[in-house]
């Protein structure tokens, strides 16, 4: 066995979690972090306040491609997803740096491109670009680290049994949409855009907040798989009411024309980085919102009473 304890496993073997699990027992803790590892950002306090953190990458070939999408469409989905992530603490992004690697020949008018993307997307929340760094890369990488503010950050680990289950944002349409580009096509077109540049429901995480959502996560591996994060840090089971559950018509469109079932996108399709969050059940729900399911005691994530026979979301590494 390794010093470690990895028993000489690759990253393949074990996992993204696998592997952030690992690293977070190698990491410290301070007085200033309130929030550490294992939440869409962290929660760090300074003299004169505190603020939400969070870092995301986007890899040129496995989360865009140039031939799908412009530089427009890359820097508005690279900022999207990190806003996101403040969105998914009950907060609202103010600055973001960015770190951009690229090959030398790449158009300079590209890069620039994409930073106007980047920025308009960021003007959604009324944040900006405050610096960064440029390398050299085989490949276009794209890191990304966003900060804000969240008077109130929710957790995941906050659902108790009893607790309702409800999202809001489109599910499904961007998996549908990489689904139609992987096959060639172009439409339908809400499909493809929603791959190609996704829309975070901003307003609606501080909305959650405000309201007392006990946990809550944004959508970016899938429906059933996200919720199993809530569910393991709460220590919970969660049931999806599949009923309850909106199949946009383009999502629906997808499914027939590829001989797949609509609902596995709606239920382990990833980047549409809509949110879901757990609410107590004598509170009702903010506008907007949309119940699909209940917490209860157990472990797991389970769709009308049964294990989810269908695909479990994305997963790096596999």
């Amino acid at each position: 066995m390794t010093a470690n304890g990895s028993n000489g496993s690759t990253i393949g073997d074990i996992g993204e979690f696998g592997l952030i699990d690992q690293v977070r027992e190698q990491i410290g803790h301070n007085r200033h972090i309130l929030i550490g590892s294992g939440d869409d950002a962290a929660h760090i306090s300074t003299n004169d306040g505190s603020y939400v953190v969070s870092t995301d990458l986007l890899v040129e070939g496995r989360h865009f491609r140039r031939d799908w999408s412009t530089a427009n469409d890359v820097g508005r989905k690279a900022a999207a997803s990190n806003l996101s992530d403040i969105n998914a603490m009950g907060g609202v992004a103010t600055a973001l740096t960015v770190g951009f690697g690229a090959p030398a020949d790449l158009p300079v008018e590209w890069a620039l491109e994409m930073v106007r993307g980047f920025e308009q997307e960021c003007g959604r929340v009324g944040a900006h670009i405050v610096g960064g760094d440029v390398t050299a890369s085989d490949s276009i990488i794209i890191a990304v680290t966003a900060m804000g503010d969240a008077p109130r950050p929710v957790r995941r680990s906050g659902a108790v049994a009893g607790d309702v289950v409800a999202v809001n944002g489109d599910l499904g349409l961007a998996a549908a949409g990489f689904a139609t580009l992987s096959r060639g096509f172009r439409s339908p077109k809400a499909a493809v855009e929603a791959h190609r540049v996704p829309h975070p429901p901003y307003a609606a995480g501080p909305q959650a907040a405000r309201a007392g959502a006990t946990a809550m996560t944004d959508i970016s591996d899938g429906l059933v798989a996200d919720l199993g994060h809530i569910a393991v840090a709460s220590g919970v089971a969660i049931d999806i009411d599949s009923s309850a559950l909106v199949i946009p018509e383009a999502v629906a469109t997808v499914g027939e024309a590829l001989g797949r079932r609509a609902i596995d996108f709606v239920l382990a399709g990833g980047d549409s980085y809509a949110l879901v969050a757990t609410f107590g059940a004598e509170g009702g729900l903010p506008p907007g919102w949309t119940r699909i399911g209940e917490v209860a005691e157990g472990a797991g994530v389970t769709v009308d009473g049964e294990v989810y026979d269908g695909p479990t979301g994305h997963q790096h590494f596999r």
